[in-house]
């Protein structure tokens, strides 16, 4: 059930908000709970309702390694390897089964398959997020003992398809206290202005861009020739369609939350302000940065073992985070290719000068959107006809033959590029003030939000912008980040 659909926005969300909120002015605190819970299964169900019983059984089984990570006396290691096991099994089958099976058949000449494998939708999200709770478990011995409470930890609707990934200690607290606690109604201000914002992101942005994205990118899977000027096209279009389509989605998850009480974490600052890769990476797909820092980087020795343990560290590190987002070559090789910046950023930081501001930001961007082909492409091939169009120009004939493309698409470039590079993001718009909490204990006071004054201004902007995408719903697009 996609968050820029009629079905969702006039039909499960309204129903949703009605029952949560009635529940709980009722004084039917734990019913309010169970009832989200529910509701949020239907959303989940309304895609696949075979996938269901999935998450059922991967939230129970986690619940119950959960309280056996708990439990005086336990045997922590070995409890903990089951959980991890048992997550990445999971991930591993329907993930990354027929594209093992894929290349051990081309390199052995045998067909080796397990048959069509549809790919649950938010299985990489909620498997990071519990074992995220297993590790913290096992760490402090303090588990979650609320069945409904850890459900909502990891089922709760706003973030169980596309994140963003959630802490334990940050969110299992605010779940403790849902359905009791009264909510303020800057909240439901702030919600309501994410909510349409995100929403206008995807469906106003991220939409029309990939009009432009997507013909570049086929016509190079497909072998044929393409000018340089459609290879930057491409490129640019592809680099800030991801970034509006998923940070809208992240806006609106953090907007959906706020209507029901919920603080979830910020996902995007302003990625492509960033003057570095090591920048970036604080900004861009933040709770999956913190994820692989905390998880993966920290536990394989990060910076604490020398400069060269460090830099091998970066580099499995980023390997895996590729992987996470699809079992293909192009992924492994773009989080290669970003734990290779890493590596050079940090040697850059060890023996180089600062570069100058223009030119930090020059080479950071241009990183990125070298990476972003690799990302998009479908093929190796493809990449390679769209990067060594950018940066090898054509022969005279070939150029002339294909259609440069107009300057209204170029127009559109340039004024999404100076929405992201040079005006406030929307957590910045709206005052919203959340982050992780600096104290880990179980009843951590949430950071507030903002308030600011309403204005007649305001109020007619977000209608304009509503209207706007109501026009375009009827044909909703997919998020970009489903498909990983």
């Amino acid at each position: 059930m996609l968050f820029n659909s009629f079905v969702f926005l006039f039909g499960f969300l309204p129903l949703a908000l009605a029952g949560y909120h009635g529940l709980r002015h009722l004084g039917r605190h734990e019913s309010a709970k169970v009832f989200l819970a529910l509701a949020s299964l239907f959303f989940y169900g309304w895609w696949d309702v075979r996938y269901v019983p999935l998450v059922i059984i991967s939230v129970a089984a986690n619940f119950a390694i959960g309280l056996l990570l708990g439990a005086k006396g336990a045997a922590r290691a070995p409890v903990l390897a089951l959980g991890i096991i048992f997550n990445l099994g999971l991930l591993g089958y329907y993930k990354y089964a027929n594209f093992f099976l894929t290349n051990v058949g081309d390199i052995t000449g045998l067909s080796l398959t397990v048959g069509a494998i549809v790919l649950p939708l938010g299985i990489s999200f909620f498997t990071f997020q519990q074992i995220a709770y297993l590790v913290e478990t096992a760490r402090d011995g303090r588990c979650e003992r609320n069945f409904i409470n850890y459900s909502l930890f990891v089922i709760f609707f706003p973030h169980l398809i596309a994140g963003p990934i959630t802490h334990p200690r940050e969110m299992l607290p605010q779940f403790d206290l849902a359905g009791a606690r009264p909510i303020d109604a800057g909240l439901l201000q702030v919600g309501m202005a994410l909510l349409i914002i995100g929403l206008a992101k995807k469906v106003v942005l991220a939409d029309t861009l990939a009009l432009l994205a997507n013909p570049v990118f086929a016509s190079a899977d497909a072998a044929a020739t393409v000018s340089s000027a459609q290879a930057w096209m491409g490129a640019l279009a592809y680099t800030f369609q991801l970034y509006f389509d998923f940070s809208g989605y992240s806006d609106m998850a953090i907007g959906l939350g706020l209507l029901f009480g919920i603080n979830l974490p910020v996902n995007f600052a302003s990625p492509y302000k960033s003057m570095s890769i090591v920048e970036f990476w604080r900004r861009w797909h933040i709770t999956l940065s913190r994820f692989l820092r905390n998880y993966i980087y920290i536990p394989l020795g990060g910076n604490r073992k020398g400069h060269a343990r460090r830099y091998v560290n970066l580099m499995i590190t980023m390997g895996l985070g590729g992987l996470w987002h699809g079992a293909g070559w192009t992924f492994l090789v773009w989080g290669l290719l970003h734990g290779g910046y890493l590596v050079v950023n940090n040697l850059w930081f060890r023996f180089g000068r600062p570069l100058p501001t223009p030119l930090a930001w020059g080479a950071t961007f241009l990183a990125t959107v070298v990476g972003w082909v690799l990302f998009r492409a479908a093929t190796f091939s493809g990449a390679v006809t769209i990067l060594t169009a950018m940066f090898v120009p054509a022969a005279p004939a070939a150029a002339t033959a294909i259609t440069a493309p107009p300057a209204v698409d170029w127009l559109t470039l340039a004024a999404v590029a100076a929405l992201s590079l040079f005006s406030p993001n929307s957590i910045e718009l709206v005052g919203y003030a959340h982050s992780m909490p600096n104290d880990p204990s179980d009843r951590v006071p949430l950071n507030p939000v903002r308030r600011r004054p309403s204005s007649a201004v305001v109020a007619i902007a977000l209608g304009v912008v509503a209207a706007l995408v109501f026009a375009k719903l009827p044909d909703p697009g997919i998020f970009l980040y489903f498909n990983f």
